[in-house]
């Protein structure tokens, strides 16, 4: 399927490793110019020297952190003058404090550091990114959020609480901006293989309990999300879509 995009281009945050690096080589194949964001510079070069030689196509790494809105700045910045504005934002962010019991998170430091990095962090990078958008009468938005906003996990409050606050900034961003040809939706993963997921001791069997019987593949996720950022998904926004192997037990 031809998904509409070549030289568009696109920005993928948290794009090192996972997901956002596997969203990052779909997007480079489909013939986007590319830009991938994220912290630890010699590790987001060599990913984005991969992606580049698998695709052929024109591959940019800026380091930077997305809760500094310092960097966020420079990160568009490099990008205009290099592809000019931004038309597909691909939003991956860093991980909140390991779980705990809810009732044992009465560490002020825990709550910032989920609220910066799962909610603030790609606000920083919205506020930046979608007003260019809407100037330019098209763009796709599409956040990696969890499948938690829709059921949520054990132990997992503070990621629960705050994704489930980006969920409600999407929906709004999306209602208000739709008339402006610029789409905004949330893909919601769960036991997703990443290299992360699999140093768990309990992976293995969490791929069993699911409906599918293993764990999502990060390109399975991704290639959602690229869907998502096509022409072909133009009338789709506002949405909220689990990528979770049968695991959210809800209608809707």
């Amino acid at each position: 399927m031809d998904l509409g995009i070549a030289g568009r281009v696109a920005i993928v945050t948290g794009a090192t490793r996972g997901i956002g690096k596997a969203a990052a080589g779909l997007l480079s194949a489909e013939g986007v110019r590319l830009a991938m964001f994220a912290r630890t510079a010699e590790s987001l070069e060599k990913a984005a020297a991969e992606i580049r030689g698998r695709t052929g196509n024109d591959v940019i790494a800026i380091a930077g952190d997305m809760c500094k809105p310092e960097d966020v700045a420079r990160m568009v910045d490099t990008v205009r003058r290099r592809f000019g504005a931004p038309e597909i934002l691909i939003l991956v962010t860093g991980r909140p404090p390991r779980p705990r019991e809810v009732l044992q998170e009465n560490e002020r430091a825990r709550w910032n550091e989920a609220f910066e990095t799962t909610l603030m962090a790609p606000v920083n990078v919205l506020a930046a990114v979608a007003p260019l958008m809407v100037e330019k009468k098209w763009g796709r938005i599409i956040s990696i959020n969890t499948a938690s906003v829709k059921q949520p996990m054990p132990r997992h409050g503070l990621s629960t609480i705050f994704r489930t606050g980006l969920a409600g900034y999407l929906k709004h961003l999306a209602n208000e901006n739709a008339r402006h040809g610029v789409t905004v939706n949330a893909v919601c993963p769960a036991s997703i293989g990443t290299e992360t997921f699999m140093t768990r001791s309990d992976a293995n069997e969490r791929a069993r309990t699911l409906p599918m019987g293993r764990l999502g593949k990060p390109e399975e996720c991704a290639a959602a999300a690229v869907f998502l950022a096509s022409e072909n998904a133009g009338y789709i926004t506002g949405t909220t879509l689990q990528v979770d192997g049968g695991m959210t037990m809800s209608l809707t």
